[in-house]
């Protein structure tokens, strides 16, 4: 199987972003030559999410363009510091009635769901972010739209369904903000970002380099199976953590291609100071090797999907008075859609970040430089391996993978992390 094939079979939203780059070069050739009015580029990045949402999705993109005129419905209807409410409740009602259809085809009624839903709901996720991003600062009073006449309102809202559809973020992110995205629209003209070919170019061939090294994990994880009954525990082990770092190594490729799809467009810009080489990362998910080398559960938390964690932190963890770090895993759970192995792997993680955050603060001061750094490293070690039994229950969502997790006794890393976490708490309250 040739890598082509491989990465058609394995990434179909990856594949499909990269098809969309020829478009986002286009907009930001016809952009930087004067081509394009502001209400231009917005119709474009518009209906160039449409386009893509139609040929992805098909019947299925009806699911975006319904969330997008309720939302817009209730903008124009309700008051300014309650749309946030609204917007929130029919949102999340809408998308969980669409992820529990899918459980109930699969788990039920034992049917095959088509692909194209899959890419429907997953894009739902994603709208899910920016409604509520936007209903939020309207909510803060962080962004003010005000409708007097037909024509304000088409101004407004011009910008609105082209934040929301925008075709560079359709289908992947990274989340940005309204008001970034409306500064970024107005500035490409004014003050153009530099050619993005070449920073493009790199990040694609870091791509197709992440995965080469997936598709050698793989080949090398076919031919030798991990058979409980005869390989070693320390065999098993490796052989999950290998396949944790298999289904990692999707997420990385598809944040990068979805940096580059924005890069090309002549977003994600940010100018230095002069003389400084030119920096594309400021719209970015998270860098592979950053994340990878979190030594600690919370840190690999703040860095993993970056821009979702920060709007998980802004949407619930800032605005509950009590259990915020609970509450907003348990929101991700709900928003992730409620399979079995997204309860055992986002509540893991949950009680992971909080035994991380208790026995640093009791082992770190008591540790002199030298055990500090064979500290760090057994941490580094510990953190990889309860991430592998994280992404091993999500992404499996159903028995399979807690079986597996079980059989090769890798599961033992969260649940001694765990018990040590009720020891200190214990300790604490004596």
């Amino acid at each position: 199987m040739g890598l082509m094939n491989w990465l058609w079979e394995q990434h179909l939203f990856l594949m499909h972003q990269c098809f969309s780059l020829p478009f986002a070069f286009l907009f930001y050739f016809l952009a930087k030559r004067g081509y394009l009015s502001l209400t231009y580029r917005y119709l474009f990045v518009s209906v160039g999410g449409c386009v893509l949402a139609v040929v992805t999705m098909g019947i299925y993109s009806s699911l975006l363009f319904t969330s997008t005129v309720v939302f817009i419905l209730l903008v124009c209807s309700v008051d300014p510091s309650c749309v946030h409410v609204w917007v929130f409740g029919i949102q999340m009602l809408w998308q969980t009635f669409w992820h529990l259809l899918i459980q109930y085809r699969e788990y039920y009624l034992h049917e095959p769901v088509s692909i194209r839903l899959f890419l429907a709901v997953s894009t739902l996720m994603l709208l899910t972010q920016r409604i509520t991003s936007v209903s939020m600062d309207l909510q803060e009073e962080r962004v003010l739209l005000t409708f007097k006449s037909k024509r304000e309102a088409c101004v407004m809202l011009l910008p609105l369904i082209s934040y929301i559809l925008n075709f560079t973020t359709l289908l992947g992110g990274p989340l940005c903000s309204y008001s970034r995205f409306v500064s970024s629209m107005v500035g490409i003209s004014l003050n153009t970002p530099p050619n993005p070919l070449g920073v493009v170019f790199l990040k694609l061939m870091q791509v197709l380099l992440l995965e080469w090294v997936r598709y050698c994990l793989v080949h090398f994880l076919k031919h030798n199976p991990y058979d409980p009954s005869n390989s070693m525990i320390l065999y098993g082990v490796l052989w999950v953590w290998s396949l944790a770092v298999v289904l990692r190594i999707q997420y990385y490729s598809h944040w990068k291609v979805s940096e580059c799809l924005n890069n090309a467009a002549g977003f994600g810009f940010w100018e230095k100071s002069p003389g400084d080489s030119p920096d594309w990362s400021r719209l970015s998910d998270g860098d592979f090797w950053t994340i990878e080398a979190s030594s600690r559960m919370s840190e690999f938390a703040r860095r993993w999907n970056a821009t979702t964690a920060s709007w998980l932190r802004r949407l619930v963890y800032i605005r509950c008075k009590r259990f915020p770090l609970f509450m907003t895993f348990s929101f991700s759970l709900w928003w992730h859609g409620c399979h079995l192995g997204h309860f055992v792997g986002i509540w893991t993680w949950a009680a992971t970040v909080k035994a991380d955050y208790h026995i640093h603060r009791y082992l770190h001061p008591k540790l002199s430089s030298t055990w500090r750094k064979i500290y760090t490293c057994l941490s580094w070690m510990n953190t990889q391996m309860i991430v592998a039994c994280i992404v091993i229950a999500i992404e499996f969502r159903n028995m399979s993978g807690l079986r597996l997790l079980s059989l090769a006794h890798i599961g033992l890393f969260p649940l001694f992390n765990i018990i040590l976490l009720f020891i200190l708490l214990k300790h604490n309250t004596d």
